[in-house]
């Protein structure tokens, strides 16, 4: 056996209410005095009540966050830190949010505190994202990679059930690329299955209603970020952030209906790492298993339900090919593209 692990540097504070109790220590201890607080419209009056008791150390806000982070949202966001001389990038919302102060980050060099509101993960990754004229562009970089990570379970309750589930699927899928990712690694593996076990049983209690269900999806996506940010994009990750920049899908949802569909494509092709996923997933073929646990959550199975039209089709298949070739655990052809996407878009197996 021979193989290479290295982990990555960031600080994670974890519990029930720490973003109301330590946010403002963690603030403090990076020495930050001019942060930008960095929130989607729909949850500036929380980031505004988790920054009252410091709000001294905030010198500007930014809303103008949207989906894939568009040219123009990036440009707005860098103007705004400029302008503000801020030291640093205070960001509490999901992974659009995240992704907008990266890619401040990307360009400044400031540090990033994070406090995810949803399942996306993005807060654990070096990966940043940049959608220009329907393309969207992705890299790894660990001036986007926060230095803070404070993920409290409370803030997650309000996500209405389709959101949280949809976002927790869509950490499976780091979860489950992490095992074939350029990066892959046994090490990393285990964070992996770790992973996608926490986040079945938080799904499971999810539809349950059971409080069991918070801090489960949670921790599950701390370790999904973690696996993905060690073994890197793969075929899966392709296919979604060509999807989402050009055709404006739902990024989750995105994530759990191709997901199944990749994951059969390469369960023959991974030896013991589909029994691992398999087992985390509750048992049985990991692609069946999978699908299972979509239909208890009433997840979405096709492309066509978010949006993406027959028409459009060909184009997708066009853009995804030209990503050739793409690290995957078998070989992709521009056909195997095809079949995915055609499946998943009429929800095929």
């Amino acid at each position: 056996m021979e193989f290479i692990s290295q982990t990555l540097p960031s600080r994670v504070v974890f519990g029930a209410g720490v973003a109301r109790t330590r946010l403002g220590d963690e603030v403090r201890a990076l020495g930050l005095s001019r942060v930008m607080l960095i929130a989607a419209e729909s949850e500036i009056e929380l980031a505004r009540e988790l920054v009252a008791p410091f709000t001294d150390l905030v010198a500007i806000e930014f809303t103008g966050v949207r989906p894939h982070v568009p040219s123009d949202v990036a440009d707005a966001a860098r103007a705004a830190a400029a302008d503000a001389a801020v030291d640093g990038l205070l960001c509490i919302g999901g992974g659009s949010t995240t992704g907008t102060a990266k890619i401040v980050a990307l360009t400044t060099g400031l540090p990033i505190i994070a406090v995810p509101t949803t399942y996306a993960g993005s807060e654990m990754t070096p990966v940043w994202g940049l959608t220009t004229a329907a393309r969207k562009e992705t890299g790894t970089d660990l001036r986007v990679l926060p230095r803070t990570v404070v993920s409290d379970p409370d803030l997650t309750r309000t996500l209405p059930a389709w959101l949280a589930s949809a976002s927790a699927f869509n950490a499976i899928a780091h979860c489950v690329e992490a095992f074939w990712g350029p990066g892959a690694n046994p090490v990393n593996s285990l964070s992996a299955a770790e992973g996608i076990r926490a986040l079945r049983v938080g799904l499971d209690a999810l539809a349950d209603g059971t409080d069991e269900a918070y801090d489960s999806l949670l921790y599950g996506t701390a370790l999904a970020g973690t696996a993905f940010a060690v073994a890197g994009s793969g075929l899966h990750h392709k296919i979604c952030h060509a999807l989402g920049g050009a055709f404006d899908l739902p990024h989750a949802q995105t994530h759990t209906v191709i997901l199944p569909h990749v994951l059969a494509f390469n369960e023959g092709s991974i030896g013991d790492d589909a029994r691992r996923i398999s087992e985390a997933l509750g048992g049985g073929q990991a692609s069946v298993a999978l699908r299972a646990l979509e239909d208890r959550q009433d997840a979405p199975k096709t492309l066509e339900e978010l949006g993406l039209r027959a028409d459009q089709l060909d184009e997708a298949i066009d853009i995804v090919a030209a990503k050739l070739p793409i690290a995957n655990p078998r070989e992709v052809t521009r056909d195997d593209i095809a079949v995915i996407l055609r499946a998943a878009f009429s929800g095929t197996t």
